[in-house]
């Protein structure tokens, strides 16, 4: 073999080194251009592969290999109006920020509706940041999936309902759902109606399948049932349906604070006593809880918890780390104050 045919032979591609260390090839580039959020195991596998194939990557080489943005995207599924009055999206992003503080990697919050996404996919599909989590997804979005056939780390906050195999972060919105229900049969409520969440999100869904489960469990009917999104006019919209329906209803769990500040509103029109007359329970324990009249008895998740664990499991992907949990369920709680 001449000289010429030994410079002209292909070396070792970054594939090969990825495939013989185990990792992705993101991490193979992050350790050759030495950079952080790389675990000790993953770095040292991926130069123990380099020397065994002998790889030596020149600058250019690196270049296309594809250097770190240094950036991770929040992209939450809503209107732009919804996202900045809604103090639970406020709790997710403090969260993010307070686990990305003294990383030196920069965060870009990014709204997207479904019929938006094409334009979204094309603009991460550019290599503008390493990694994305998803908030707040309707149905079977296929954003997920689309996000991972560009190779592109994600991470969903609440349980996605059409993205199996997608690692996701949630709290325990079923137990949460069955608290509040068994804290109103406790007080001795027989007429107990609910408010849910949209039924194309997994919240929605689980907390009324927690209500169900606790009413159930009292042998009581769980037939008044109306739905909400997530804003208080619906809420009352959805109060006073369930009113009209069942004017002898003694209860209402309501799937979210948001939505029970107009629940309130319609009881107290309505000149219905609480929690006298007609006993309340929001979900989230946000500000809103707090200051509503009467205080509202609440379920709590810890929505900035929520966000930072999103962060973790975000970064301890990017950085190669091996046994990642899939899904991460947190904690709920219930919050007595005056409303129930």
């Amino acid at each position: 073999m001449t000289e010429i045919d030994r410079q002209r032979r292909p070396g070792p591609r970054i594939e090969e080194v990825a495939r013989l260390a185990g990792v992705s090839k993101s991490t193979v580039s992050r350790v050759i251009n030495d950079e952080p959020y790389v675990s000790a195991k993953s770095r040292d596998a991926v130069q123990d592969a380099i020397t065994r194939l002998r790889y030596s990557p020149n600058q250019a080489a690196r270049t296309l290999a594809g250097n770190r943005a240094n950036a991770i995207a929040l992209i939450v599924s809503e209107q732009g109006s919804r996202v900045l009055g809604d103090p639970f999206f406020a709790g997710v992003l403090r969260g993010v920020h307070a686990e990305l503080a003294g990383r030196h990697v920069q965060l870009l919050l990014m709204l997207s509706r479904p019929q938006d996404h094409d334009d979204l996919v094309t603009y991460l599909a550019g290599g503008h940041v390493d990694g994305a989590l998803l908030v707040s997804l309707h149905g079977d979005d296929p954003l997920p999936h689309r996000l991972h056939e560009l190779g592109l780390p994600v991470v969903v906050g609440g349980r996605p309902l059409g993205s199996a195999g997608v690692p996701f972060v949630d709290s325990d919105n079923f137990t949460g759902g069955l608290e509040a229900a068994r804290h109103l049969v406790s007080l001795g409520r027989g007429r107990i109606a609910t408010v849910t969440g949209p039924r194309d999100m997994a919240a929605g869904q689980d907390r009324l399948s927690g209500w169900r489960r606790g009413l159930g469990e009292a042998r009581l009917p769980a037939d008044l049932v109306a739905e909400a999104d997530f804003t208080p006019e619906s809420g009352a919209t959805a109060m006073a349906d369930l009113l009209d329906r069942a004017p002898d209803l003694d209860a209402v769990f309501v799937a979210a604070d948001i939505i029970a500040v107009g629940a309130l509103r319609v009881l107290h029109a309505r000149g219905r006593r609480v929690p006298q007359d007609v006993a309340v329970v929001g979900f989230d324990d946000s500000l809103l809880a707090s200051t509503a009249t009467p205080p509202l008895t609440t379920v709590r998740q810890d929505v900035e918890q929520l966000g930072r664990t999103l962060t973790w499991r975000l970064l301890g992907e990017l950085a190669g780390e091996a046994g990642l949990p899939p899904s991460l369920l947190l904690p709920t709680s219930l919050v007595r104050r005056a409303s129930a």
